[in-house]
């Protein structure tokens, strides 16, 4: 905070919903939060060594930014899997479901994923309307989050053409090196995943381009899908990473939030 109140939030933005009349959403960054030290700026990580009271704070900016109070705003307890809930009325914190995306038709409630590496990814039919949000990892992604997702929207009314995805912020290519085990489970699943993979700087080890392979998927899905193109891990100043924080010998890492919600 300054003398002349918070600091603004700086979500990136996607022209892909609309205007913002029916549908509104935010990759949000870490500006305009009142975390400090590693979890400088606005951090959301309830699971995070932050100063709780700092990361509730955080979480009443973001649903403020939406016009409503933080019991509305949602999300999953994470643990990279490919399940989806479908919700109308808003999740207690102590009643979050183990999953990895949520859809609803309901108005006014903010559905959040939070990443710090991990591709986010919003969903809208504003015709509908339907929206839905997803925590994708490269597990998630890989067993099938994204398709299911798309698949529940369809059930509560959405048109899988009028679908509009947006992959946010997430690690990139030239910063995502695995091993040869994992590019091995790629290939295994399907020949063609190849191509989300080139060769590094280490013998045995690749270069992974998760929000390609993210938005590929949900093409394949029928829907329309882009990816904002912001990197994680390389742009410090603006998002949390994960494995930037790995790399430094950092003991903790703060989350962003990405939400959408039908007006």
């Amino acid at each position: 905070m300054n003398e002349h109140g918070p600091p603004p939030l700086q979500p990136v933005i996607s022209k892909a919903f609309g205007d913002g009349r029916t549908i509104r959403h935010g990759f949000f960054t870490r500006a305009g939060g009142v975390s400090e030290g590693l979890h400088a700026g606005l951090n959301v990580g309830l699971g995070s060594a932050d100063d709780q009271d700092h990361v509730h704070e955080n979480r009443r900016r973001i649903a403020g930014w939406f016009g409503v109070g933080e019991i509305a705003l949602s999300g999953c307890h994470q643990v990279h899997s490919a399940d989806v809930v479908t919700i109308d009325a808003p999740i207690p914190l102590d009643g979050r479901p183990k999953a990895d995306a949520l859809v609803t038709a309901t108005p006014s409630i903010p559905l959040g994923v939070l990443t710090a590496d991990c591709a986010p990814v919003l969903f809208a039919d504003p015709d509908a309307p339907v929206v839905g949000a997803a925590h994708a990892g490269w597990k998630g992604a890989l067993t099938g989050v994204l398709e299911n997702t798309v698949d529940a929207m369809v059930a509560l009314g959405a048109e899988r053409a009028r679908i509009a995805a947006i992959v946010g912020p997430s690690i990139s290519q030239p910063n995502y090196e695995v091993g040869p085990e994992f590019a091995e489970r790629f290939m295994t699943a399907h020949p063609d995943n190849a191509g989300w993979f080139r060769p590094s700087g280490r013998p045995g080890h690749h270069l992974f381009d998760l929000a390609g392979y993210c938005v590929a998927r949900l093409q394949g899905a029928g829907v329309t899908a882009s990816a904002t193109g912001e990197c994680t891990y390389a742009d410090e100043a603006r998002f949390f990473s994960y494995r930037r924080t790995t790399h430094r010998g950092e003991p903790d890492y703060g989350r962003q939030m990405s939400a959408i919600m039908i007006v």
